[in-house]
């Protein structure tokens, strides 16, 4: 039997990581900031045990599948990425009460007031615009955000509340996007805009994200153009005279949403009559298309195949360096090294492996959904008869990668089981200076010898596995395992 005391070792045996700072762009990212996170109100018990909304969801939380096929109901997910994901825009119109009830405890103008006692900035948290011929202007003040001059914006200026990020205070805005996450398997953030009568925020451009637009309070008139970067890959301001006219006007009421791919140019404005609209807007993919991948795996195959290939070793040709170096010869040469990787590809020959994108993605998600602290472990300690699973596999990764001490003699590699669990929460989508982001790789997950592989494999494909049927060669190993998987908060004993 097993005790407390062999846990003691645990941290020497497998090293947490700690490795170079990731450079990924983040989703609708505002400006950096040296200031503390901002601090959600209550105390610590009531941060680790998050509050259901009081208004019952129409939303399925089962499963990741289940909560995106809810939100776009009636339309069915098949259908939905099928014929519409990049392709067109998509509007869901709702006459279901409860749906805007619930829309609307998601995030409301009354919530500022509370919301600006929590220390919140401008530009960090909140900015403050308005479209004014066909130009953003900024009204942002210095310093901390206060309630009476976001009104007093609101009311006099006509100008519009940019928040950002509001999964950092609402538990149910935090629900839905680590589902989400989940179900995309890419980073969801949110921004909400609250836009008087008669006004627009933005002027038209385009977004480098897939877009989805939740109408939380009011009404918002929106008009979207034919792309001129179909799946843009950046953010742009298209002046007026380039758009043309609208392929769609679209009247957002509340409970509704609206779908729109990256690349779609759009503008919005609340109309008249409507004292204020209130929108959630919820983007992901940014940067996870095939192009991306191919910049993040590509390195490393081209690495793996000159090891073996004394041809790629080889001297370029003198002063090519100096040369315009634009000729066919040349061409022929990169072209048929191309060709020869991906037929290795094609066959099976090389292996590929995403190893920043997955890293990058796992450090800056959402923790999970949990009503329970996450950083103690739960439950009995696993013995060798035991038998146990994995917990929050939608929250990990397995990765096999050059160890951070290999050395000038030799390529050690080894694995690593990077998890989400001891993210902040309150940093989702905020962006962090070199030092915050190292200080994230390092408790991010463990690290293991490559011959744990096979084991850690069988745990992440089963739904239970005795701990003395691991495939490792002793039985401490086993123990080692199944106890920093434990110690980790992501195992636990059947």
């Amino acid at each position: 039997m097993c005790c407390l005391s062999h846990l003691k070792g645990i941290r020497n045996c497998y090293r947490k990581l700690s490795w170079f700072s990731l450079t990924h762009h983040k989703i609708a990212m505002p400006k950096k900031s040296k200031g503390a996170p901002v601090k959600r109100p209550g105390s610590d018990e009531e941060q680790l045990h998050p509050k259901q909304s009081r208004i019952d969801s129409p939303l399925c939380f089962d499963s990741p599948a289940s909560l995106f096929e809810s939100l776009i109901l009636p339309m069915r997910t098949e259908e939905f990425f099928r014929d519409y994901w990049e392709k067109k825009p998509l509007h869901l119109q709702r006459t279901d009460p409860q749906m805007a009830s619930y829309y609307q405890s998601l995030f409301q103008v009354s919530d500022l007031q509370s919301l600006s006692s929590q220390g919140l900035e401008y530009y960090r948290d909140v900015n403050v615009v308005r479209c004014v011929s066909g130009k953003k202007k900024v009204l942002n003040k210095e310093g901390n955000v206060k309630s009476t001059v976001l009104h007093k914006n609101l009311v006099q200026n006509k100008a519009t509340i940019q928040f950002h990020q509001p999964q950092r205070f609402k538990d149910e805005l935090w629900r839905i996007q680590e589902k989400l996450e989940c179900f995309f398997g890419a980073l969801v953030g949110s921004n909400v805009y609250i836009t008087p009568e008669e006004s627009q925020g933005l002027p038209a451009h385009y977004d480098d994200v897939e877009v989805f637009i939740l109408q939380l309070e009011g009404q918002k008139q929106w008009r979207l153009y034919n792309p001129t970067v179909p799946l843009a890959a950046e953010y742009s301001v298209e002046s007026e005279d380039k758009i043309g006219s609208p392929t769609h006007s679209i009247l957002l009421k509340a409970g509704d949403l609206l779908y729109f791919p990256r690349g779609t140019i759009h503008q919005a404005n609340t109309p008249a009559g409507v004292d204020h609209s209130t929108h959630l807007t919820l983007s992901t993919y940014q940067r996870t298309s095939w192009g991306d991948l191919l910049l993040d795996t590509f390195p490393s195959v081209l690495s793996n195949r000159s090891k073996t290939d004394v041809s790629l070793r080889e001297g370029m040709p003198r002063r090519f360096l100096l040369d315009i170096n634009d000729d066919l010869d040349t061409r022929r040469k990169l072209a048929s090294y191309l060709r020869c990787l991906a037929d290795e590809m094609d066959g099976g020959k090389q292996e590929v492996h995403s190893t920043h994108m997955k890293r990058d993605f796992i450090i800056n998600r959402l923790p999970p959904y949990c009503h329970q602290d996450l950083l103690t472990p739960s439950g009995r300690v696993p013995a060798l008869e035991d038998t146990v699973c994995l917990k929050f596999k939608d929250h990990m990764l397995i990765t096999i990668e050059p160890s951070p001490r290999t050395t000038d003699e030799a390529t050690e590699q080894v694995v690593f089981v990077l998890h989400s669990l001891k993210n902040q929460r309150e940093r989702h989508m905020m962006g962090a200076s070199d030092d915050e982001e190292v200080e994230q790789d390092m408790s991010t997950g463990l690290q293991f010898p490559l011959s744990h592989f096979p084991a850690l494999r069988q745990l992440q494909q089963v739904d239970q596995m005795p701990v003395n049927q691991l495939q490792l060669s002793t039985q401490e190993d086993k123990l080692s395992l199944v106890l920093a998987l434990w110690s980790e908060s992501l195992l636990t004993v059947l």
